[in-house]
């Protein structure tokens, strides 16, 4: 009786060392396999951010802020294609040389330079202008003065800042480098993005200005104002701007009383 209740015994306890060798293999296959599925996804994880990270390289350099810039001349454009609209003066005809003579703002005279040599077209478009007869009576109707950016825009067709559509030209010509306008200079107005929509309009600086480029580049400096700069200044600057803005119609009316050129 004894022998048969040891041998029942030592069945339950090789049953049970079964059932424990069992249950440890399990727990050891069930690591195996995760440890497997871990690296597989330890893996596919390094492949996910290397591919992200070429991806991000190829962005940076070739659409990003990586993209190294271009270095234009003191006269470079950007290419462009367009044609002159309405009856614009052939750029011959500013002689390649340059031009002077003298604008007058309500009563003040100022003295100017166009440089057909640099600004062939724009030149010959401002000269025709005032030849023409275009600009006397126009007004400058819009003024900004702020500690980058001082300009008094004129020649607008109705006062208004309205371009003339039915006369337009480009391309961009003697755009500065470093989009730095010095103080005196005279620059011609145009749309944004668009390098032939150069008009009637131009802009006089009275204090160095930046002015970014856009997609299409700056803006043609045809020439400069030689005199009367201060009287500028203390005239029609020094009255401010309406509402007292930044960049608006000057408080004091101005109009293009007078022009000559030779």
């Amino acid at each position: 009786m004894a022998s048969n209740k040891n041998q029942e015994r030592e069945a339950r306890e090789a049953r049970e060392r079964l059932k424990l060798y069992n249950a440890r293999q399990g727990v050891h296959e069930h690591r195996v396999k995760r440890r497997r599925r871990d690296n597989i996804i330890a893996v596919l994880g390094a492949l996910v951010v290397i591919a992200l990270a070429a991806a991000t390289q190829i962005f940076y350099f070739s659409a990003g802020p990586g993209v190294p810039e271009a270095t234009p001349s003191a006269s470079a454009t950007p290419e462009a294609t367009g044609e002159n609209v309405g009856d614009v003066p052939a750029a011959d005809t500013a002689e390649a040389r340059t031009w002077t003579g003298e604008m007058t703002l309500n009563d003040i005279p100022l003295g100017i330079s166009l440089d057909g040599a640099l600004a062939p077209q724009a030149a010959a478009s401002l000269i025709g202008d005032i030849r023409n007869g275009y600009l006397v009576g126009k007004t400058c109707h819009r003024l900004a003065d702020s500690d980058s950016f001082k300009v008094l825009q004129c020649g607008s067709l109705d006062g208004t800042g309205a371009s003339d559509a039915s006369y337009s030209f480009g391309p961009i010509e003697n755009a500065p480098a470093d989009e730095v306008y010095p103080t005196g200079t005279i620059a011609m107005a145009r749309v944004g993005e668009d390098a032939y929509s150069n008009g009637h309009q131009f802009f006089i600086v009275f204090g160095d200005t930046t002015i970014p480029s856009d997609s299409a580049g700056g803006y043609t400096v045809v020439g400069l104002v030689t005199s009367g700069l201060d009287q500028l200044q203390t005239g029609i600057v020094d009255g401010g701007i309406v509402d007292g803005a930044a960049d608006g119609a000057p408080v004091v009316p101005t109009t293009i009383t007078a022009a000559t050129i030779q």
